[in-house]
Order: C-alpha cells, then sequence, then structure tokens
C-alpha cells in the first residue's frame, strides 16, 4: 500500500459521505490532487486546514501530487491547467512550483472552459464545473479520463436472473463470462459480508492495466461504509491479483441457500482438489451510467484554506470562491469509461470604477503590413519577418464575403 492509500481513503470518504445514497459518480483523486497543489502556497491557520483536509503534509502532497502527474498511467489521461486574469507577481513562486504539465494562460471565457473539459475527458464531460465571471482572479483546474474495454466481455442474460426489484425494471444483464473475472465473498470490518467481482481492462502495450471492482453489502450498510470496503478490495485485488485476498470466505464455511447477496448451491462434479472440494463463483450485474456533480465549497473539502492561502499572497481577507467536480462514469457489456472535471476558482470584488480611453483606430491612407512567424521554443523561425507588403491599393470586400 503506498502512502496515499490512507489519505485519499479519508478525503474519499468525505466525499462520498456528502453524496449520500444518491446514485454518482465521483473522483476522490481529482479533488485530492487538485488541492494538493495549492499545498506550498500556504501559511499559518491555511496552513493546517490544508494539512488536515488533505491527511499529510502539504508540501508532501503537493510532491506527490507533482510525480503522479509527471508519469501519468497509459489508462489515465491527466491534465492541469491555471489560468489568471493577471499573472499576479505575488503568486510567482508558487506558480513555479506547479507540474510543468500544467497548462498556463489568461482567463478564458466560459465557451472556452467548457472546450477544454470536453477535449480533456474524450467529450465525456460537456461542461466546465465552475462559471468564470467578471470578478474571478483565477482557475486552477484538473481532468481525468479513462476509456478501457474488458480483456474478457460480459455475456448477456435474461434480468431475471439478477433477481430483487431490479429485475422488475430490466430486460438484460450482465454475466461473467467463463474466464478471466474474478468472485468471492468477503468479511469486511466496514460492511460485513459482502460479495465481491473484479473485472480486468485489456492492458496495454506498456503492461499497464486496470481493474473494476463491484462490492455489494447487505441493504441495511450504508453506503460510505460499502465504499470504504470496495476500496479497500480494490487495492487488495490490484496488490495481490492471483493470491488469496484478505477475508475471503470459503464458500463451505457459508449456509446454502438465498440471501440478498447470492444464491449458494451444491452438484456433483469432478475435481482434483486434494479434498474433493471446488468452489466456483459467478456474478450478474446491470450495465449503469452516472453523471454527478458535487460541490467542494464546504470546509471538509479543503479549498476555503486554499483560498485564504492564495488569498493571503494577494493581500486579500477571506476572498470568496468556487470549488466543484463534475463526474461521469459508464459500465457496460464490452467495458468502461470515467472521466472527472475538478476546478478551483477565487474571485474578488469587481475592481474599482474609472476610466477608460478607447481609439478607434483607422487605415485611410497607405500602410505597412509585416507577417513574422514565431515559436514558443525558441526555434530559427522564431521573430522572423516572412510577407511583407505596403498597402497603397485598396479594394472592396467581394460580394461572396459580405453578410
Amino acid at each position: 500500500m503506498t502512502p496515499l492509500h490512507a489519505p485519499l481513503a479519508h478525503y474519499a470518504e468525505r466525499l462520498h459521505r456528502a453524496a449520500g445514497d444518491t446514485h454518482h459518480v465521483a473522483s476522490p483523486l481529482g479533488a485530492w490532487l487538485l488541492l494538493a497543489l495549492t499545498g506550498p502556497a500556504a501559511t499559518g491557520e491555511a496552513r493546517a486546514a490544508l494539512a488536515e483536509a488533505l491527511g499529510v503534509d502539504p508540501d508532501d502532497a503537493a510532491a506527490a501530487a507533482r510525480a503522479l502527474l509527471a508519469a501519468p498511467h497509459p489508462m489515465v489521461a491527466a491534465a492541469t491547467a491555471l489560468w489568471e486574469r493577471t499573472p499576479f507577481e505575488e503568486l510567482a513562486e508558487w506558480r513555479a512550483g506547479l507540474p510543468e504539465q500544467t497548462e498556463r494562460g489568461p482567463l478564458p471565457d466560459q465557451a472556452a472552459l467548457d472546450a477544454w473539459a470536453r477535449e480533456r475527458t474524450g467529450g465525456l464531460i460537456e461542461r466546465f464545473p465552475v462559471d468564470v465571471a467578471p470578478e474571478t482572479l483565477l482557475i486552477l483546474a484538473n481532468a481525468l479520463a479513462t476509456r478501457v474495454s474488458w480483456a474478457d466481455p460480459f455475456e448477456v442474460a435474461p434480468a431475471a436472473t439478477l433477481g430483487g426489484a431490479w429485475a422488475g425494471r430490466l430486460r438484460q444483464v450482465l454475466r461473467t463470462p467463463p474466464v478471466g473475472h474474478r468472485c468471492w465473498v468477503s468479511t469486511t470490518e466496514r460492511a460485513g459480508d459482502v460479495a465481491v467481482h473484479v473485472a480486468p481492462a485489456r492492458v496495454g502495450d506498456e503492461g499497464a492495466g486496470m481493474l473494476v471492482v463491484s462490492v455489494i453489502a447487505a441493504p441495511d450498510v450504508s453506503p460510505v461504509e460499502v465504499l470504504a470496503a470496495a476500496r479497500e478490495l480494490a487495492v487488495a485485488a490490484a496488490t495481490v491479483p492471483d493470491g488469496p485476498v484478505p477475508g475471503r470466505r470459503s464458500l463451505f464455511d457459508l449456509p446454502l441457500g438465498e440471501t440478498p447477496l447470492w444464491t449458494l448451491r451444491e452438484e456433483p462434479t469432478r475435481t482434483f482438489a486434494r479434498d474433493g472440494r471446488e468452489e466456483r463463483a459467478t456474478a450478474v450485474l446491470p450495465c449503469w451510467a452516472a453523471r454527478s456533480r458535487h460541490d467542494l465549497t464546504t470546509a471538509g473539502f479543503g479549498f476555503d484554506a486554499a483560498a485564504r492561502a492564495l488569498g493571503e499572497l494577494l493581500g486579500l481577507t477571506e476572498p470568496p470562491f468556487a470549488a466543484a467536480q463534475s463526474a461521469v462514469a459508464r459500465f457496460g457489456r464490452y467495458g468502461f469509461e470515467a472521466a472527472a472535471v475538478t476546478a478551483f476558482g477565487m474571485v474578488a470584488g469587481l475592481p474599482p470604477e474609472g476610466v477608460a480611453r478607447v481609439a478607434d483606430l483607422r487605415f485611410a491612407h497607405p500602410y505597412a503590413v509585416v507577417a513574422v512567424a514565431t515559436d514558443t521554443a525558441g526555434g530559427p523561425w522564431h521573430a522572423l519577418p516572412v510577407y511583407s507588403a505596403w498597402v497603397r491599393d485598396p479594394e472592396d470586400v467581394p460580394a461572396d464575403e459580405v453578410g
């Protein structure tokens, strides 16, 4: 288990507890990473609040975030961005400490932010989770996106095989294929006995993979407890891909018959097992899709402390802020896709009223034109004039370009 598992688990519990028992999807990792990037800016009480929310020292969290974003998983596209109304000199040191991959630039309009969310998530998220306003000073955002195919696709079964109340609402469900998926029963500290299904994604050329782990507990167990158990089981399944998972129960220790989580029966078979007892498990699941937006402005998520930390650098006291995450996921016969965009925007009061002078420039007599190449990498074409002209014979706009 990596040192980040515990702080991420605590943050995930806060996020899912806030969502309650509603149908939802979230990326606690996406929100935690974004918060971690603000850590080095914090001092005093704001730093202490960030440390509590992150579960680790803010500088350590920022270093972990930079390391993850510098070497993204092949199955998790990752992007970060910082947009500013103006590049505040007071934020220069903090800005320089952001990951090298972080996009930087002037604050875009809402349409451009929405386009960024679409492009960075492969179209899974269509709208940026926070709005840009005239008083917005900066926006820090990240995007995570995944689209994978199962190594072994599901089979299709009649909904009646699922049983329960959902069977009457569906026509067909997913059944595990003969090989490739893992199913078992585990005893967990948080959720009691649970049924577990693991679907592995097709492994890419780099050898990287992904597991999608489904865990169901008794109907009276709260969602936050089942989610906590599922996180622990998912880590165990990834850590011990072929060995025994802690808490796994022998099917011979369970009573025969039907429960809300499984039906257990015995049947004759031929087996080479030394004790003559063989265990098998299959699973049926529904397809599902979820789309959620999570408000991250409450104190437990730490973005209030992030706003205070950046505000102190800019000489602002308790600046207003916005923080939210949009997330989407789909689980189907052939694969899984999910994405999340998390954004943190800090605002200030509108600047004081003043006076502006506006010039309407008129090119009404001969003038010069020069076309110059640019290269942000500083190559040999940078600032090289390529075309130039002297204009003294103007023409009308062509008719087909009017209107």
